[in-house]
């Protein structure tokens, strides 16, 4: 079922991005596609692009497509645009950018949320007895398509005003993932959003991370047999975390719907301060208790406070963690360097 907003919160309704102009690569289903429609909410132009479009679906099993985010952009309040590009493509992505120059001048917004890694990771298993091609196809769907598309995408966004940079990843902290090559692409785009802004810091483009908690996807609303108008049922039911999926019924109640990520991304590109927040990681849950929007039923999940309560503490990115990192050894010697 598709993310239909039915409770907007004030913040929500206001065209803070009126005139912006967004890519959301990845969006058509997930986070991606919740992210994009906030931004049409917000009054942006969102190109959305993914592999699975109308007459050619990409992914087995799953019925989303571009087009249908599109229109769920434009429905929102926003322009919405489809447009069908793999990002492990370079002539893909150019030639993308190219038609969004010439049709726009320039990009102020752009989200990196391509991923397609669910059916390839294989939760519990040694590296070393996982799939290895599986692992390495993840690692070029979910880390290079994001490199690719920075690559051509950025030059588009110098010069522009506020412009900023999303890395979508999952948790805000530095543990370890539970499958080698999940860990590595989830860990990968924060290291991305971190590198990427040391670059551009001078440029007055920021970048982060930026991560949602248990998110009711439509994979996992089918996973738990609900649909986003009766989700709450799922938790009338009794039962833990199978062995390889966290699923426990009552983790699902504490879930957020896409389009709470996609009010934090509105929320961080509509701020006039965003750069002091470039080159980290934030949290759906947190950025909503700073910036003060909801999810779509009008409430704020706390996925951390809820894990740290049933599974135990665990340490976040916090700025003890970022004072590691800057200043580098390479930036001592060569400060000129971006």
């Amino acid at each position: 079922m598709a993310v239909r907003p039915n409770k907007t919160p004030k913040n929500a309704q206001k065209k803070v991005l009126q005139g912006k102009i967004a890519l959301v690569a990845g969006a058509t289903r997930g986070a991606g596609r919740g992210i994009a429609i906030a931004l049409g909410e917000a009054g942006a132009t969102v190109y959305c692009t993914g592999r699975s479009s109308r007459g050619r679906l990409a992914t087995p099993g799953r019925p989303e497509t571009i087009e249908e985010t599109a229109e769920l952009v434009t429905a929102a309040g926003g322009r919405g645009i489809a447009v069908r590009v793999d990002h492990t493509e370079p002539a893909d992505v150019r030639k993308l950018v190219a038609r969004i120059k010439r049709q726009h001048k320039g990009l102020d917004i752009l989200v990196n949320d391509v991923w397609g890694g669910d059916k390839l990771t294989e939760w519990g298993k040694t590296f070393w007895t996982v799939n290895l091609e599986n692992g390495l196809r993840m690692l070029k769907q979910a880390i290079h398509s994001h490199i690719i598309t920075a690559h051509y995408a950025v030059p588009l966004m110098l010069g522009r005003r506020r412009a900023i940079i999303f890395e979508i990843t999952d948790g805000d902290a530095f543990y370890y993932r539970g499958n080698l090559f999940y860990d590595l692409v989830k860990i990968s785009v924060i290291r991305l959003a971190f590198a990427m802004s040391r670059e551009l810091r001078k440029r007055d483009i920021a970048v982060v991370a930026l991560t949602p908690g248990f998110l009711r996807s439509e994979a996992v609303l089918e996973h738990f047999g609900v649909s986003e108008a009766n989700w709450k049922d799922a938790g009338k039911k009794k039962g833990r975390n199978s062995a390889n999926q966290n699923d426990a019924p009552s983790d699902f109640m504490v879930s957020e719907s896409p389009l709470y990520i996609g009010r934090a991304a509105v929320a961080l590109a509509a701020d006039r301060q965003v750069s002091k927040k470039s080159g980290r990681v934030f949290s759906s849950w947190a950025l909503a208790r700073e910036y003060g929007f909801t999810d779509i039923d009008g409430t704020q999940p706390h996925w951390g406070n809820y894990a740290r309560r049933k599974y135990g503490k665990y340490k976040i990115c916090d700025e003890l963690f970022y004072s590691y990192w800057v200043p580098g050894l390479v930036e001592l010697i060569f400060p000129d360097w971006f």
